[in-house]
């Protein structure tokens, strides 16, 4: 029995039915007890992490978004809202390692493309993380959802399952030659957090299980068979009896309310919580409740339950009296795939391909990078700049917006800025401390001299004040064409003045070949520190 290819073609079954209620009812139950405020002076930390949401999907970044994201909406008029920020990757996997390292993915082995399910742990047993920090300021430390960052399983002869060259062509791996009854190595709780539960990868990979702290909650079993559409692709695997695709969401939202009004029964230390979502990355699986709540399609309306959870973990630090004294920081892993550009102008930048997805987002008029060009997995703007809210009551600045240049691998140096503590030597290496922007205090010079960044297939960009240079030509990801050899005469790379061309319509690469010969000295710098 298939009930992973039901729950993606009917992506309802009745255990949803009754998950998701019961989730909600307890949810709101636990969440009306009074519990008393925090007793320490530094911010509980909350940082939520959307998948694939792209910067024109929330509609305080575009006022044509088809998508009301109210949740969002009002937190950033609690607080400060980011224009020009950025993910180190275009792709899932290299931005979460530089979220909780502070150091650029590409010094590892992992020099493009994603892990699978059952891939070891990419980030260094050594390596300093945020949880591995805040812990030694004081801090509980939490991760809820999507992990994706390796973890060890053993197969069922006792050897530790190895890594899939990146360079390969076959669809992630199944798992059914792994030994589930075994402890996970490596995972969330061997790198820095007290407690994890959540999954190994995307809703996509196998294994189809939830995983609580270094174990499967329950032990997938059953075979799955892969399933490939333009929106419901699953990959072969295995599945444990209590997993469904459109149950995650209300699962880990659950889990992370839970895990709040958890600390603020003892609010004498403050606590972090990493809460990367599984959403609104494909399968689209939004449950019924959101079921044409949006104008743009399943899409919108997964996007729509993302918002949904932003309000309730808003709503749960609220009613427990934590919110006062709560950072929370919410933005995505990359940009989004739901972006479609006119014949016209696909034409003029010689990248357009006609498929079921662009065929998808003209039909429904929403663009899901706004104005900006590409998609998730792109060296373009549309890959890598996200939204990016973050709100801390009577410190950061209300309804406030700032154009600071920052990163997501800034977190780690901010949070030791935040605790008063000092980063030791080779620790966060690609951070910078963005707390006086976070806060609105004014600076001399910009607190990012230089931002990094990198494509699914590893094409590298650089961006120091209003220029952007890449060495190379074409997008280095999904958008068609990934490469291109230039003609002779043509520019050999790509350099935009971001300033004044935030959509990369105009390549100046011959225009300012003195602007192409300092990035690139720069660049090469950068690459060639701390491997």
């Amino acid at each position: 029995m298939l009930l992973m290819k039901i729950s993606t073609m009917n992506v309802r079954n009745s255990f949803t039915r009754l998950v998701f209620p019961l989730t909600l009812f307890f949810s709101l139950y636990l969440a009306a007890i009074p519990v008393a405020g925090s007793t320490h002076d530094t911010p509980n930390i909350v940082y939520i992490l959307a998948d694939d949401l792209g910067y024109g999907d929330v509609s305080c970044y575009n006022a044509e978004s088809k998508i009301r994201t109210t949740h969002i909406d009002r937190l950033a008029q609690k607080g400060r809202r980011f224009t020009d920020a950025h993910t180190p990757s275009a792709v899932c996997t290299p931005t979460r390692y530089g979220i909780l390292t502070g150091r650029y993915c590409w010094r590892t082995r992992l020099k493009y493309r994603v892990l699978d399910g059952l891939d070891p742990p990419l980030i260094e047993k050594s390596r300093l993380t945020v949880p591995a920090l805040l812990k030694q300021a004081g801090y509980n430390t939490a991760c809820v959802g999507k992990w994706h960052l390796g973890m060890q399983w053993t197969d069922k002869k006792g050897q530790p399952v190895p890594a899939v060259s990146i360079d390969r062509k076959i669809p992630p791996r199944a798992g059914d030659d792994v030994d589930y009854t075994r402890a996970i190595l490596g995972g969330p709780v061997a790198r820095g957090f007290d407690s994890y539960f959540g999954i190994s990868a995307s809703l996509n990979m196998s294994p189809f299980c939830f995983i609580e702290n270094d174990r499967p909650y329950v032990i997938p079993t059953i075979p799955t068979e892969r399933i490939a559409t333009e929106f419901l692709s699953v990959d072969k695997g295995v599945r444990s009896a209590d997993f469904t695709i459109s149950a995650v969401m209300p699962r880990l939202t659950g889990e992370a309310i839970r895990y709040i009004e958890s600390q603020a029964e003892d609010a004498s230390h403050p606590f972090f919580l990493y809460f990367p979502l599984t959403a609104p990355h494909l399968p689209l699986v939004p449950n019924h409740e959101y079921h044409g709540k949006s104008e743009a399609g399943e899409y919108g309306d997964f996007v729509l339950e993302v918002d949904a959870c932003v309000g309730a973990i808003v709503e749960t630090l609220k009613r427990t009296g934590l919110i006062e004294n709560t950072l929370i920081i919410f933005t995505s892993d990359n940009g989004g795939l739901y972006h479609w550009w006119t014949p016209q102008e696909a034409d003029d930048l010689k990248y357009y391909r006609l498929n079921r997805r662009a065929k998808y987002v003209k039909e429904r008029g929403h663009q899901g990078n706004a104005f900006l060009r590409g998609t998730k997995a792109d060296i373009w703007e549309g890959g890598h700049r996200v939204p990016f809210i973050a709100s801390w009551p009577n410190r950061i600045p209300a309804g406030t917006s700032s154009d600071e240049l920052i990163e997501l691998t800034d977190l780690i140096a901010t949070c030791a800025a935040i605790t008063q503590t000092e980063l030791p030597a080779g620790a966060g290496e690609d951070s910078r401390n963005i707390l006086p922007a976070l806060l609105g205090e004014k600076t001399e010079k910009p607190l990012r001299d230089y931002a990094v960044h990198h494509s699914l297939w590893g094409h590298f960009a650089i961006r120091q004040g209003a220029w952007k240079m890449i060495p190379k030509r074409g997008s280095g990801g999904f958008t068609y064409p990934r490469d291109i050899t230039p003609s002779q005469g043509e520019p050999t790379g790509q350099l935009y003045n971001i300033e004044e061309d935030p959509s990369e319509t105009r390549n100046l690469w011959n225009e300012h070949p003195e602007i192409v010969r300092r990035l690139s000295v720069l660049l090469k710098k950068v690459q060639a520190e701390q491997q």
